[in-house]
């Protein structure tokens, strides 16, 4: 099979280029440079001329700060975009695998989030993600929606990074308390997505996965700094509102991820097992 892999200079797109390393499958990468997936003409030629069985699209507008300012370029990306992908895979008779967020939730319910729960987003990011959603869905392509959180990884930028250099760097660091949520490990989803192609367990919906477990961000931080062994930085809560952030998060959007579990036959790792194999090789 042929499988044409989006935003691939991204974390889960150097994620799946390494998990793809000795697959029988055919992985074809491309980010910008390559394939410009803003351009309908573009993308609709590319997915014809390669005969791409499979799209599994890692490009996304994710800074969530910024899409407050410039909602219109995060719709181009989240959406608009990803609505070509699917007229694409649509149109060659492939499937697409879209990755999406928990931010399209408004989150601070107490229970875990399943795919039946009610959409609600807060900020421009989370409404142009579930914008991209509804237009895989409409498409009437063959597709997987998985929605993913806190996503960390080796490469790029990302909280792991940022936390193992401030708590090398300052002797405090404050850090929000009050949102919850599931850290995820890029090479997990990054394996099992690979997994899934390699199977041929083409179950289509749309799924949940991230690392099992919860914790804040301050938890999250905390366990950061223990691991590295930076002792010499205090990890301080704050709240969400002395934070200070432009951009409203959800407080709580933990996603329930037992139906990803049962349909694809496959285990997830607790969020802390693999921020330590993370941490250990950024430090190897």
């Amino acid at each position: 099979m042929r499988i044409l892999v989006t935003g691939a200079e991204g974390q889960l797109g150097r994620s799946i280029r390494r998990a793809a390393i000795g697959q029988a499958d055919d992985y074809i990468f491309t980010d910008v440079a390559e394939l410009d997936i803003t351009d309908r003409e573009a993308v609709r030629s590319y997915v014809a001329e390669q005969e791409v069985d499979i799209i599994v699209n890692c490009a996304a507008y994710t800074n969530v700060e910024r899409a407050e300012e410039d909602e219109a370029t995060a719709h181009l990306l989240n959406a608009t975009a990803v609505g070509y992908l699917a007229e694409a895979a649509k149109a060659n008779g492939a499937l697409l695998i879209h990755i999406s967020t928990d931010y399209v939730f408004m989150g601070g319910c107490c229970s875990q989030l399943t795919e039946e729960s009610h959409p609600q987003p807060v900020n421009a990011y989370g409404r142009t993600k579930l914008a991209g959603e509804e237009a895989v869905m409409a498409s009437g392509c063959h597709y997987i929606i998985l929605r993913t959180a806190w996503l960390y990884s080796e490469f790029g930028h990302n909280f792991v990074k940022t936390m193992l250099r401030l708590t090398s760097e300052r002797e405090e660091v404050r850090v929000v308390s009050d949102q919850i949520g599931s850290p995820t490990y890029a090479g997990d989803l990054a394996e099992a997505i690979v997994g899934i192609i390699k199977e041929r367990n083409f179950r289509e919906g749309v799924y949940h996965y991230t690392n099992l477990g919860e914790c804040s961000w301050w938890q999250f931080a905390v366990e950061i700094a223990g691991l590295a062994g930076h002792k010499g930085c205090k990890v301080t809560p704050c709240t969400t509102a002395e934070y200070g952030a432009r951009a409203v998060r959800p407080l709580c959007a933990v996603l329930d991820k037992r139906k990803f579990m049962t349909s694809f036959c496959r285990e997830i790792p607790h969020w802390s097992e693999s921020l330590k194999k993370c941490i250990d090789e950024l430090q190897a």
